[in-house]
């Protein structure tokens, strides 16, 4: 490879084949990153010429006004670091630099039938250089693997998958094929044209790699999707040509590989089943039926050559076909597991077988596009209400059917439906930074993650298939022996066999019937169709790890802003000191605070406006507040007309010298002490109102509380707040234990410390100051709508953020760890059961024996039995239901 690189790149660019896709460059990717220190033209033109000269960088662009650098390189002949440490050694210094060293594929994997399978998989996998982690899912067929582009790639993983695994693998995506465009192409004469493309197409910035297919005229573009989007590419090429040349390019979306191939397995045993039939029918009338059936079945006896009669023929020549055809998988499968020094289902099966608006595709839009949502229009990304008012339902997301209204400043989901009214979106996250892209890759690695329970399984299959083939070959000992010795009646023994064949028929159905499957899926099918009922509900679980922790929590930490209340002040008392009218005070109150950014502020003028119109006042317009003053931690004042105005707290009316009555008196203590911020509004120099404001509990918090203590789960609140607020949020919702005043290392430190007490602790929060505790936490539940780096770092996201998906969370995870445990305890008691009566225990005392045909129906039963017992946790509901 090395020796032919340069011919290789000297090489035409485009082969004359029709039938193959062909690469028209190397394997290419951009590196994106900030360069400090660039003052000119010079030295734009010294890191150029830097890096222009190192084999395998094709392009660099350096922007002095950006202070960022844009190189184009290929991976297998010079890596990123390289290309850092070339720019550093020019004197300056490189930020932002991307991690270049980890990408993922997800690979399909062909043939997997058990638990041994998939340790096979992965273990092939772990010897491969430059690969990191790698996670097998029995369940799902795939495998997802994290690994070193520098050092391999994704055809050595399948080539490690096939060869040293015996599996078949096709890849299904790599980290490029989230930012892949399909284009079909038009204009096209000749295959110049490709090249004029190509070339156009490769002067972009952030194209990564170019692929087309001149048969069908489909180009397919890797690209970096924060510098280039797909109408830019589609643009690029309809101005490639010339006045008379003109090309066309429209999307073209692929067949979905797995679907089609989903299909061919299905069909093909079908087919496969419908061959067996076809041979294994006569096999069961000529060897079953017709002997019980003379004269019609004497036919059967008539000898071909020595011991050799008709019958025996015939079965012989059936089964070939079936055994050597139609069953060359499992001696394939077990071959390959023999020769890697390990046991599957395969070997045992292969032993008894011995027997302008315009309108665009979704795929076009780009960040920061306004897009026009009509009614009953699906939002395509997710974005922000910038014009209009409408009804989202967004019950795709968050469970609930109730429509949500949206305004300007709303943020709307991608995937929810707009049911009435016309709102104009801005593209905030498009691709697979989506919402529900998340949603999909969360749950899809989640299903791919084995719990720490699956280990029992793994550990009890590496010694199954053994244990079984040694049990099989006793069984045969027992029966053989004693049958030639004489220990045993003669006439148990049928007159079509002997001793040996006799012995060798229950050993063979201990081989058949002692199957490892039900075992290896009582625990994926179970976590797979638990995460995705989560996901329905609005409980993301990411992975089994977090499934099964958390149905030992024992106490749970909750955070107080956000989390246990709303997150946003509001006003919760109202009440007028003063004869003043209350559309003329709240008038006042709305056109002072108005001019005020602080947060109370804004929830007085929504609550002065509220009352405004439920007393039928719906004239907005507001008299000019002149000599407008802010009073840090105190309020504002000014004056509307001649009228002098303060609005604020007690110390801004004692600054002013404003008497406070009684009963003014009264009201402030008592709020205060409910932990209540009071805004008192004066005017000429009288108290005529106030408002208490506060951050409001969740109307569902303290019902949740209290069912967790009737689950036997504590609930302790930590939080940066004061200690009189964070008492009486405490005392509203019903937690005894708090914790206030707490910096975001004192509530991990906190989380630590009920640990070393015995428990296994969750902790519930919403911000970035939650996010040490959440990792700190045995299982960190993060709310929906809380910062991005608390989802991230939670084990468990909450997309309602509603508490109740507490509750649910921890339900669901004790009803599926119930429900692994019912699986296990059939799949162990199927084959401690089933594999004595295999043997022959009891053929003494009552007669009854297991043909090798019924222990494999029996086998097959086990594996369906305990799918059927995991899909009944997608009939799952929500135990508390708040109102």
């Amino acid at each position: 490879m090395e020796t032919n690189r340069k011919d290789a790149l000297n090489s035409p660019l485009l082969q004359h084949r029709d039938d193959v896709v062909v690469a028209i460059n190397e394997k290419t990717r951009t590196l994106v990153f900030k360069v400090v220190g660039i003052t000119c033209a010079s030295c734009v033109a010294s890191i150029e010429s830097a890096l222009g000269g190192i084999e395998g960088v094709q392009s660099v662009m350096v922007s002095v006004l950006q202070g960022r650098a844009v190189v184009k390189y290929v991976p297998e002949i010079i890596s990123a670091k390289r290309i850092k440490e070339a720019v550093e050694d020019t004197g300056f210094e490189v930020a932002d630099f991307p991690e270049q060293d980890n990408a993922m594929c997800r690979v399909k994997i062909k043939g997997m039938a058990c638990t041994s399978c998939s340790e096979s998989v992965e273990r092939a996998l772990r010897m491969v250089n430059g690969i990191k982690k790698a996670v097998v899912g029995l369940a799902l067929g795939e495998a997802k693997i994290h690994f070193d582009p520098n050092i391999t790639d994704t055809n050595h993983i399948i080539q490690a998958i096939e060869e040293d695994a015996g599996f078949g693998a096709e890849l299904i995506s790599s980290g490029n094929d989230l930012s892949k465009l399909y284009l079909k192409l038009g204009g096209i004469t000749s295959s110049d044209d490709f090249t004029i493309i190509q070339r156009s197409l490769e002067s972009l910035e952030g194209v990564n790699h170019i692929e087309v297919d001149p048969g069908q005229q489909i180009v397919i573009i890797s690209y970096e999707p924060n510098v280039v989007g797909p109408r830019s590419l589609i643009q690029c090429i309809q101005e490639a040509g010339d006045g008379s040349n003109t090309y066309q390019a429209t999307l073209y979306t692929p067949p979905r590989e797995g679907e089609m191939e989903r299909q061919q397995e299905i069909l093909m045993y079908r087919n496969q089943f419908l061959w067996s039939c076809l041979f294994s029918v006569p096999i069961f009338v000529s060897s079953m039926v017709l002997p019980m059936l003379p004269p019609s079945g004497d036919w059967l006896e008539y000898k071909v050559f020595n011991m050799l009669n008709i019958g025996m023929l015939l079965r012989w020549i059936l089964c070939t076909p079936v055994q050597f055809v139609i069953g060359k998988r499992f001696y394939a499968g077990s071959y390959n597991a023999l020769k890697r020094k390990s046991a599957n289902m395969d070997v045992l099966v292969a032993l008894g077988n011995l027997i302008s608006e315009t309108e665009i595709d979704t795929k076009l839009i780009e960040k920061n596009d306004i897009l026009k949502i009509v009614p009953g229009a699906k939002i395509p990304v997710d974005g922000l209400v910038i014009d209009g008012q409408c009804h989202v339902n967004e019950s795709m997301i968050t469970g609930e059917a109730l429509p949500v209204s949206k305004g300007p400043g709303d943020k709307v989901i991608g995937g929810t439906v707009n049911e009435n009214g016309y709102i104009r979106v801005k593209a905030t996250h498009v691709g697979s930074e989506t919402t529900l892209s998340q949603i999909v890759e969360l749950v899809e690695a989640a299903q791919l993650a084995k719990a720490p329970v699956q280990k029992l399984a793994d550990q009890i299959a590496k010694v199954f298939v053994p244990i079984v083939v040694l049990a099989a070959f006793l069984t045969w000992l027992g029966w053989f022996i004693p049958g030639e010795t004489g220990l045993y009646p003669r006439s148990w023994i049928p007159t079509s066999m002997d001793a040996f064949e006799f012995a060798l028929e229950f050993a063979i159905s201990v081989l058949v019937i002692a199957c490892p499957c039900a075992l290896g899926l009582a625990t994926p099918t179970a976590v797979m169709v638990a995460t995705g009922k989560g996901a329905s509900l609005g409980v993301l679980i990411k992975g089994g790890n977090a499934l099964q922790n958390a149905h030992k929590i024992k106490t749970i930490v909750f955070d107080k802003t956000g989390t246990l209340t709303v997150g946003k002040p509001a006003v919760v008392s109202f009440q007028l000191f003063s004869v003043i009218s209350q559309e003329e005070f709240c008038g006042m109150t709305i056109a002072a605070e108005i001019n005020s950014e602080h947060p109370i502020a804004k929830a007085v003028v929504e609550h002065a406006r509220l009352l405004r119109q439920k007393h039928g006042f719906e004239n907005d317009q507001l008299t000019e507040v002149k000599d407008f003053k802010v009073h840090p931690g105190a309020g504002v004042s000014g004056k509307i007309g001649e009228k002098a105005i303060l609005v604020g707290n007690r110390r801004l009316m004692q600054m002013f010298n404003v008497p406070i009555g009684v009963e003014v008196d009264t009201y402030v203590s008592e709020n205060e002490h409910l932990a209540r911020t009071c805004v008192l509004v004066a005017v000429e120099e009288i108290i005529a109102g106030g408002f208490a404001v506060t951050d409001p509990v969740k109307p569902e918090a303290s019902l949740v509380i209290s069912y967790l203590r009737s689950m036997h789960i504590s609930s302790v609140m930590v939080t940066g707040d004061n200690w009189a607020t964070a008492t009486a949020i405490g005392s509203q919702v019903g937690i005894d234990k708090v914790f206030a005043e707490t910096d975001p290392l004192g509530k991990a430190d906190k989380i630590k410390e009920l640990q070393l007490q015995g428990a296994s602790v969750a902790m519930v929060g919403d911000g970035i100051n939650d996010s040490p505790a959440l990792v700190a936490a045995d299982v960190g539940m993060a709310i929906g709508a809380g910062t991005d780096v608390a989802i991230e770092a939670a084990d468990i996201v909450l997309m309602k953020s509603n508490l109740e998906d507490v509750v649910t969370a921890i339900d669901l995870s004790r009803k599926t760890m119930s429900r692994i445990r019912l699986n296990y305890m059939w799949a162990l008691g199927y084959n401690i059961l089933g594999v004595p009566v295999a043997a022959g225990v009891l053929y003494p005392l009552i007669g009854i024996r297991l043909p090798p045909w019924l222990a494999s129906a029996c086998m097959a039963a086990s594996s369906v039995s305990v799918v059927c017992s995991s899909l009944l946790l997608q009939y799952y509901n929500k135990p508390l239901h708040a109102k």
